[in-house]
């Protein structure tokens, strides 16, 4: 296996890449007027891509909104993220919290209404560990 990645289909092809694009400084590795390939700078393996729903690549029982689908997206500081995301009006569906599992995230909505959780690992908490046997 050389890399895996979503291809999201999508009615808000220009939209998503955008918001990808201002929040994560994901870059445009391809582009054409249905389909967008986007990858992190920090490393090529890391992509996401967008498919025009009504293109003929999909097949026809498939070319509906996207849903179910959460995107979680781990970074070193998710307060500068979360700091980022407010500048820019994102929609958010979950305020910025610490989990008891060994996570500070908080959650948006991307342009197809998927979530996208936006998450730094921290120390789990020691009950937690406990309860679940982890220790």
């Amino acid at each position: 296996m050389r890399s895996l990645f979503p291809d999201i289909c999508t009615a808000n092809l220009i939209e998503s890449k955008d918001f990808y694009v201002s929040l994560f400084n994901f870059s445009v590795a391809f582009e054409i007027d249905w389909y967008i390939q986007l990858q992190s700078p920090q490393d090529e393996h890391l992509q996401i891509a967008f498919v025009a729903q009504e293109n003929s690549s999909v097949p026809l029982a498939y070319q509906q909104k996207p849903q179910g689908v959460v995107i979680t997206i781990e970074v070193e500081d998710v307060d500068a993220i979360h700091e980022t995301a407010k500048k820019l009006n994102m929609k958010f569906v979950q305020k910025l919290r610490d989990e008891d599992w060994g996570q500070r995230h908080f959650m948006l909505a991307d342009p197809n209404n998927l979530l996208v959780d936006v998450v730094q690992m921290i120390e789990p908490k020691p009950e937690f560990l406990k309860q679940h046997g982890l220790v």
